[in-house]
């Protein structure tokens, strides 16, 4: 970590939980060196990311919090997380939406980010199993919303079982999803390895997940760098199914390589990506 005493404290937090997982934890006086912050300013970022779940405070430092398998976060919880590496992934993945496409996106924090950004290319249609992604382009068509846009989208929310994430899953959105086809698949992940490729702690978004992967002419994945190595309770894709993976420049050169030979297309977005292909 290079030391920087203007770095915004999402960014310092984002950087200490960076090598809090990378190290298996970290000590407070090696942070203030590394930082060049003081020794008050890291035992703050502390308390936040252990207040956000993400990390154990222990004696002297911290380590991270070893999440079950079929541990599933809520939608408010995720949204605290990675915020700039969310805004650079949802830039960057807009511009890969083609105006009149027919596309689809998952549920997640990163897909709501993305939503946003898709408000401005015209002519889309847009097939989603997420409530927030839904209500973005719903409050831009709605008049007399601020910003609102009358062109905006068009937009088929599926039916089903809400989850932590306010995504819609089970029966009824699988056979919605599976009667349809999509240019383009926008989708976020909890998991993404090679062992077992994509992957969600809840088995009924696990099947629902599959079916927009099958439904789906190029699927591009959504996410940023601390999911990639993550592995959740069920599989529903194969690397092979991802046509890019577009995450953030937090990305280690260790994951960037591994990801390089696993996948025919990686976009690496935000300060060092600039939203440009990475070469192999």
């Amino acid at each position: 970590m290079s030391e920087n005493q203007n770095l915004l404290a999402e960014q310092r937090r984002a950087l200490i939980l960076d090598e809090v997982r990378r190290r298996g934890g970290v000590r407070v006086n090696e942070l203030t060196r590394r930082l060049n912050v003081s020794d008050m300013t890291v035992r703050r970022d502390l308390d936040a990311l252990a207040r956000q779940g993400v990390i154990e405070k222990v004696h002297g430092g911290a380590v991270p919090v070893v999440e079950a398998s079929t541990h599933e976060p809520g939608f408010e919880a995720k949204s605290t997380l990675e915020l700039t590496a969310k805004e650079d992934i949802a830039r960057a993945a807009a511009a890969m939406a083609v105006p009149g496409s027919a596309i689809a996106l998952s549920g997640g924090t990163t897909t709501y980010a993305l939503a946003q950004h898709l408000l401005d290319v015209p002519d889309l249609t847009v097939v989603t199993n997420s409530v927030r992604v839904a209500d973005v382009f719903h409050a831009a068509q709605r008049p007399g919303t601020p910003g609102a846009r009358p062109g905006a989208a068009t937009v088929v929310l599926t039916g089903g079982v809400r989850t932590p994430s306010d995504s819609l899953v089970g029966p009824v959105a699988d056979q919605a999803i599976a009667t349809l086809h999509f240019d383009v698949l926008f989708l976020g992940v909890h998991g993404i390895s090679v062992e077992a490729g994509l992957s969600t702690p809840n088995l009924a978004e696990a099947e629902t997940n599959r079916r927009f992967v099958q439904s789906a002419r190029l699927v591009v994945v959504v996410a940023d760098h601390t999911k990639w190595g993550t592995v959740g309770l069920s599989s529903f894709a194969t690397l092979d199914r991802v046509s890019t993976f577009v995450t953030d420049a937090g990305l280690s050169d260790g994951a960037r390589e591994e990801i390089e030979e696993h996948l025919p297309g990686l976009l690496v977005a935000g300060r060092d990506g600039a939203g440009e292909p990475a070469q192999g």
